[in-house]
């Protein structure tokens, strides 16, 4: 009697606990299938896309109580009504907004994509068809893509850098079979021609200091160095002969005359070559610096600032295909002491200067001539004797006259010219024989063998 009491005992608790288990299942079987969404929806949380400068309206099916987002420098929210949020879109990037509300909460995913820019808009109009990409960072503005020309390579460029003076342009717009190369070398060649005219005509007449007969006498016009009567030495004293001297012992009469023509030719060179690569700059300088003291006003302290002078050349190349747009910057300066100051003793000489700076655009071998930087001087000195000068056919021996002229041109050859390194197998042989690289002159001496033994000079 007491075992079936058991056994029904066990089976009444045993269906308690199946029933009780059914209840918790039903019971908790909606709520996790509420939470299921909010799971999936915050595995793959909504996207907005904005342009950064511009703002949109997000609208909730709740009312709002608080918002967030992560970065506030690349987007803004503000709750503007119950259920609405407006966003603003600040600068590029990738950003989350989190809403709460009415017991919930929501996520999205704020992308802040770059702004279609003025610049490229004014591109997209100028050059339809062509596929021009324009990014701006910080420092730079970036130009890709792909164009039909070196023209529109070229110009749109230009534009960019026109556009954003304060940043740099960084041009990679690609040209269908363009020139892989990106490194120019240029080639110039600087001539100074100098032509030098000196013309001097003057004559002085004199008389011995015991005169001739009972006359003595001097005529000059100071220009050119006469005879001085030495009475201390009872004679004359002569300074400058000229380049013609009279002398009549009898009459004790002379006479010294000055005239002289010179002519000058002096041409100078240098030959620099130079390598760049596409879009970066190059100098050259053929010369050297002299210092300059400066005073500094607050400390009275004084510091050394050398300025260079000689032969310069700047020069940035673009290169567009097989096309080389030039910048070029030459210049030739030399001391000038003549007009210098003079500083505590010290003498700080001025600079003569010739500059040019041009842009050009030549193909690979082309060359052009920069020319016509003159420096012309022309002086005329006249002295004459009053009265004595003006009188006619004698006159001209009572004048003296010098004429200077001289002229300076500075020319600039220049040839840019593609070059790419060269692949190990086409890198030349260096020379490998034990002879001397100069043939031996006849009649010296001869050239030693690897042996050591005498051979033939080549000729």
């Amino acid at each position: 009697m007491e075992t079936k009491t058991r056994g029904a005992s066990r089976l009444r608790s045993a269906c308690l606990g199946a029933a009780l288990l059914h209840a918790l299942q039903a019971m908790t079987q909606p709520m996790l299938a509420a939470q299921a969404p909010q799971a999936a929806q915050a595995e793959g949380h909504e996207r907005i896309h904005i342009t950064a400068g511009r703002s949109t309206v997000l609208t909730t099916d709740f009312e709002v109580t608080r918002i967030a987002v992560t970065n506030p420098a690349i987007a803004d929210a503000t709750v503007v009504q119950p259920r609405e949020i407006l966003i603003d879109g600040r600068a590029p990037g990738t950003i989350s907004l989190i809403v709460w509300g009415s017991g919930r909460r929501t996520q999205y995913d704020l992308v802040i994509e770059p702004a279609v820019t003025n610049l490229q808009q004014k591109l997209q109009g100028l050059f339809p068809g062509e596929d021009i990409e324009v990014g701006i960072t910080d420092e730079a503005v970036v130009l890709s893509g792909r164009v039909s020309s070196n023209q529109v390579m070229l110009r749109a460029g230009e534009i960019a850098q026109a556009s954003s003076s304060k940043l740099k342009v960084i041009n990679m717009l690609q040209l269908p079979g363009g020139s892989e190369s990106q490194q120019v070398m240029l080639q110039v060649r600087f001539a100074e021609v100098n032509r030098r005219a000196l013309k001097e005509l003057g004559v002085s007449f004199f008389t011995g200091l015991t005169g001739a007969g009972d006359w003595t006498a001097r005529g000059t016009t100071q220009q050119f160095p006469a005879p001085d009567f030495d009475i201390q030495n009872g004679g004359l004293a002569f300074s400058d002969f000229l380049n013609l001297f009279v002398f009549n012992n009898k009459e004790n009469v002379g006479a010294v005359l000055k005239a002289l023509q010179q002519k000058g030719l002096l041409q100078s060179l240098a030959e620099p070559n130079l390598i760049a690569y596409n879009g970066q700059e190059a100098s050259f300088l053929a010369g050297g610096e002299f210092p300059v003291p400066v005073v500094s006003g607050v400390t009275n302290s004084v510091s050394i600032l050398f300025k260079e002078f000689g032969i310069k050349l700047n020069f940035r190349p673009t290169v567009a295909g097989d096309t080389i747009r030039l910048k070029v910057r030459p210049e030739v300066s030399a001391l000038d002491f003549a007009n210098g100051i003079t500083l505590e003793g010290f003498r700080i000489p001025a600079l003569i200067t010739r500059r040019a700076e041009t842009d050009v655009e030549l193909r690979d071998g082309q060359s052009f001539v920069i020319a016509g930087l003159l420096n012309n001087l022309s002086q005329e000195d006249t002295a004459a004797i009053p009265i004595l000068s003006s009188l006619p056919i004698i006159g001209s021996l009572f004048k003296t006259k010098a004429d200077r002229a001289e002229r300076t041109e500075l020319m600039v050859l220049i040839t840019p010219r593609l070059v790419r390194p060269l692949n190990p197998d086409e890198v030349p042989a260096l020379p490998t024989q034990l002879r001397r690289f100069l043939p031996a002159i006849d009649g010296v001496g001869q050239e030693l063998s690897g042996d050591g033994g005498p051979v033939d000079a080549p000729r």
